[in-house]
């Protein structure tokens, strides 16, 4: 099993999907830290088909060329998730709308609220009925 950047890569899945599980790292991203590591996604078969390259085939080498590739040029994982989480709070800090909505626990890019929103806000709180 391929240990790239703290995670653990699944085994039998196609490299660039396999590369998305790190966090950062898109299908887009994905592809370029290939090209740029120098190794195939995909080869073809005599009839032209494609034969994706997975993860469990790689040699140690090639691992090790795309953690090169990671390391120099892309910023993942926990530094990441440290910068993201900073922004959050900074935004909280200056009182800013954005910041508010992100205390409250609402949503940030100007949804609607009166329907929807559930993920933000969390189960519906019935009102104690007077009776």
């Amino acid at each position: 099993m391929a240990r790239i950047a703290g995670v653990d890569l699944p085994r039998n899945k196609r490299l660039d999907i396999a590369l998305t599980y790190i966090f950062g790292i898109g299908r887009v991203t994905a592809k370029e830290i290939l090209q740029k590591s120098g190794i195939q996604p995909e080869r073809r078969t005599p009839e032209g088909d494609p034969i994706y390259s997975r993860i469990h085939q790689l040699s140690e080498q090639d691992v090790v060329s795309i953690r090169r590739v990671i390391n120099d040029g892309y910023q993942v994982e926990g530094d990441l998730r440290r910068e993201v989480t900073m922004a959050i709070k900074r935004l909280m800090d200056l009182g800013c709308y954005r910041g508010l909505r992100h205390r409250r626990g609402l949503p940030v890019r100007g949804q609607r609220t009166s329907t929807n929103a559930r993920t933000r806000k969390g189960p519906r709180r019935t009102a104690a009925r007077k009776g």
